[in-house]
């Protein structure tokens, strides 16, 4: 079996000394793809479904632990090792726990390097085999550690036009693996937990009764009056203006 490596790291120097000087056909490895960012890398990813990956974390614009979390979640077979001149025990630490293989800091020797493919490549599943990976302790956790990302950036940009590709993107997987996490974790759907958000800010603005509904509707980020209205009933069983003249 020829196993597949990617190689993501913003410094072009690193990624070529990487490619070129590891001996990757002693171990069955080829080199398909390289990225210099975590966005190119993801694209490059999706593309190739490599094997092994070989990422720096610490790129411009780029939150590694959620990058790791979306790769373990949605790619559990996938091995990453990380490489890194970012010496911090207690982010290693969240990153081992989130199911990286290896947490390697810059300059690696070639024994560490080595060591890191030979254990990947023990972790990886052969595709031969035809047998499916059981979810492990991992792969919940970088699962719940994308939920909660999520959740807290929908809390964040409620406001905004928000649609569930901006928060995938955010998040470092696909629109169909986050909807599968949130309605496990949450019992929603996208739209469902967005809506569910917005009608409580619009409560808190109903209490002010100088306030429009209209205005209110749209501070919240629903487009229309009509739209709040329906997904307000629905959502509380009464109009908002039945809810701002309740008594107490």
């Amino acid at each position: 079996m020829m196993y597949k490596v990617m190689i993501i790291d913003d410094e072009p120097i690193i990624v070529q000394g990487f490619s070129r000087s590891v001996p990757w056909e002693k171990y069955n490895c080829q080199v398909v793809d390289t990225a210099g960012n975590g966005i190119e890398g993801m694209a490059l990813i999706e593309k190739h479904r490599p094997d092994m990956i070989f990422l720096d974390i610490c790129m411009p614009e780029m939150d590694g632990l959620a990058m790791i979390a979306g790769l373990k979640s949605e790619f559990s077979k996938m091995q990453v090792t990380i490489l890194t001149g970012f010496r911090d025990f207690e982010y290693a630490k969240r990153a081992l726990n989130l199911g990286v293989s290896r947490y390697l800091l810059k300059p690696s020797n070639m024994e560490e390097i080595e060591e890191a493919i030979q254990f990947m490549i023990s972790k990886v599943e052969p595709e031969e085999s035809g047998t499916e990976q059981r979810p492990d302790s991992h792969e919940n956790v970088a699962g719940n550690f994308i939920v909660r990302n999520a959740l807290a950036y929908i809390e964040e940009n409620y406001k905004e036009k928000l649609l569930l590709s901006d928060v995938a993107e955010k998040t470092y997987v696909s629109q169909w693996h986050l909807s599968k996490l949130l309605n496990k974790e949450t019992g929603q759907t996208f739209s469902e937990i967005l809506n569910g958000v917005r009608i409580e800010k619009a409560k808190e603005f109903l209490k002010n009764s100088s306030l429009r509904i209209g205005d209110i509707a749209e501070e919240v980020g629903f487009v229309d009056l009509a739209h709040f209205s329906r997904v307000f009933k629905k959502v509380c069983g009464m109009s908002a203006n039945e809810y701002r003249n309740k008594p107490g």
